[in-house]
């Protein structure tokens, strides 16, 4: 069975792969609005766990839609969830039986609702999976630890292709370097460079 995950190269996509893999033929898959070249970040990263990869091109207008939500809100949360779903919306359409992310149980952001998962399944025909929607950070970050060698740190620092840096980009572009920091809060990221085994 094809299932495709929304991966960006950082160890809770990362994660989801390798647990998804012994049932599914998973192929991770990054949506990209073509505003940078942070995709390549998650190709790199599949390739070295092991798995293949596509781009997707994503809806422009829905990242405009959602910078202005942030600099309206004054937090990403809310834009970064729009896209987020604008993403599975997407993938959700190609001819797979799957699809999948990275939530987690704590997550607060991006989040699906049990209401949006049977939506997603029902209108597209395909399973929506969400791996570690049961496991906790400190879990995660067990299993990850056993499993991948990850890079850690901040999140302008750290290579990575979710949709924060091309979201940053965008608002830069629009708005100015002073309301991206307006914007996002310090917080760290990670990148996944391979396996341990």
């Amino acid at each position: 069975m094809d299932l495709a995950l929304l991966y960006s190269g950082g160890k809770d996509s990362s994660l989801a792969a390798a647990l998804l893999d012994r049932f599914y033929d998973v192929r991770c898959v990054t949506g990209s609005f073509g505003l940078t070249n942070d995709w390549e970040h998650a190709e790199r990263a599949a390739a070295e766990i092991g798995f293949p990869f596509e781009r997707i091109e994503l809806d422009r207008a829905v990242a405009e839609e959602a910078a202005e939500r942030m600099i309206a809100d004054g937090y990403p949360r809310n834009g970064i969830q729009r896209v987020h779903e604008h993403a599975l919306e997407t993938i959700a359409e190609r001819d797979v039986d799957a699809i999948a992310d990275g939530s987690r149980r704590d997550d607060r952001v991006p989040t699906v609702s049990r209401a949006q998962a049977q939506s997603l399944e029902d209108r597209h025909g395909v399973d929506y999976i969400s791996p570690l929607s049961g496991f906790g950070r400190h879990a995660v970050d067990r299993l990850v630890e056993a499993t991948f060698e990850v890079e850690q740190g901040p999140s302008e620092q750290v290579p990575k292709a979710d949709y924060e840096d091309e979201l940053r980009a965008l608002i830069a572009e629009e708005h100015g370097e002073e309301t991206v920091t307006d914007v996002f809060p310090d917080h760290d990221q990670t990148y996944v460079r391979g396996r341990n085994d």
